[in-house]
């Protein structure tokens, strides 16, 4: 599983790289509270605050779910504006959808043993069923309980959807709906402005959403040997999951071909995978731009307020920026462990 493994890293280390690096500027996107001596750290923390606080009186699913989002790293939060008192209330809104259950998953105890949400969970496969990743998800689940004949199922029921979203697109969208409801103070701003302190709250809190824990699905596909019937429905899922909602996911369907397919698809899967390697690290470089370019950060915000998946604001993003979304010739991926070379789009 060792490709699987190093594409994996080399896209969770490109995505967030904007946000973790912002997070020294901006440390509820890291679920930290600000250091008491960065003036800037605690106007960013405290700004954030105020949002929950204005958008907590919203009724209507979307900016509920943006509030706790933005809730959830915050510390000290009062119960009525805390993470799990704002997503049950999305919840409950009567225009509430899949997106809103997915991040309710979040909603949990994981010290009790209690994550992720059974009842979100319960919910996803009654209003997505045709959602890959609920039963993904459902999948991880299921192996960590050693349930294996659920686990099972729960693949064939993956290989068999229409579709695989994670709804990190979703909050990305509630998110830069709801980033510019109050304007910044002036302690918060940097180099790009208020669209900048947009920009980096909306890349920071998308992040921390739920996913499916792809490895395990990774390696249960490996391990199919004999077996046509894993096999078939691996390669199925594949190809469901090249047209996924996040890079991720693209990854993991692209790491099946390779290691299940025949030998031009292996062919094909190597040359997709060294594009979206590509597309993943010139995004990370453009988010962490946008803090000191205005007219980016504003890029950013347009494109996620327009909706689409993770994967298709990426690629909106690059080619406004005219970067292509296909690696020059010459170009190969940085190896894990070295920085990657920086591209002037």
């Amino acid at each position: 599983m060792r490709g699987w493994h190093r594409l994996a890293l080399a896209s969770v280390l490109s995505l967030i790289a904007a946000p973790a690096a912002l997070a020294t500027e901006h440390p509820t996107t890291a679920a930290t509270p600000a250091s008491d001596g960065n003036a800037r750290e605690q106007a960013l923390q405290s700004f954030q605050h105020d949002l929950v606080s204005v958008l907590a009186l919203r009724a209507t699913a979307q900016p509920l779910l943006g509030a706790a989002l933005l809730a959830r790293p915050l510390p000290k939060q009062p119960k009525t504006n805390s993470f799990h008192a704002l997503i049950n209330r999305a919840a409950a809104a009567g225009d509430a959808g899949p997106a809103v259950q997915w991040m309710r998953l979040a909603d949990c105890d994981a010290k009790a043993g209690n994550c992720p949400n059974a009842t979100a969970l319960h919910k996803l496969t009654e209003q997505a069923p045709d959602n890959a990743a609920v039963w993904l998800l459902k999948l991880g689940l299921d192996t960590r309980d050693m349930k294996s004949d659920a686990a099972r199922e729960d693949l064939a029921r993956a290989a068999a959807a229409k579709s695989y979203d994670d709804y990190t697109g979703s909050s990305l969208t509630a998110l830069a709906s709801v980033a510019d409801a109050l304007p910044p103070p002036p302690a918060t701003l940097g180099a790009a402005g208020p669209v900048g302190v947009q920009a980096l709250i909306v890349l920071g809190n998308a992040r921390l959403q739920p996913q499916p824990a792809l490895p395990v699905v990774a390696k249960l596909c490996e391990n199919a040997g004999d077996d046509a019937a894993i096999k078939a429905d691996c390669l199925k899922l594949g190809k469901l999951l090249e047209w996924g909602s996040s890079p991720l996911a693209r990854s993991l369907g692209l790491h099946l071909d390779e290691v299940l397919g025949d030998a031009a698809a292996q062919a094909d899967a190597r040359k997709q995978r060294r594009d979206l390697t590509w597309q993943v690290q010139n995004y990370s470089q453009l988010a962490l731009r946008a803090q000191d370019d205005p007219a980016l950060a504003q890029q950013l915000l347009a494109t996620a307020k327009q909706g689409g998946t993770e994967m298709s604001q990426m690629i909106a993003v690059l080619r406004a920026s005219g970067v292509s979304t296909t690696a020059p010739g010459s170009w190969q991926p940085a190896a894990p462990d070295a920085p990657a070379p920086a591209h002037s789009p």
